[in-house]
């Protein structure tokens, strides 16, 4: 069984955004800003557990989140 906090490199594997990051992503940020996006473009990070909080309150503080949902 692989252990989720051991980055795994790979074409198909998922990683957080948080700038130096390489951990596996469980979460997706959906986000806009209303400056530059319509109303209906979302654009998404991944994040992994230890960085969704940090993320979501850099976009939160902004504005820009819409909402937070578990990868499948």
């Amino acid at each position: 069984m692989l252990d989720p906090s051991t980055p795994q490199d790979g074409p198909d594997q998922l990683v957080c955004s948080a700038k130096g990051c390489r951990r596996p992503a469980i979460w997706a940020l959906r986000w806009h800003n209303p400056k530059l996006h319509t109303p209906d473009r979302r654009k998404t990070w991944l994040a992994c557990d230890e960085h969704r909080q940090y993320l979501s309150d850099f976009l939160d503080a902004r504005g820009f989140l819409r909402d937070v949902a578990a990868l499948e």
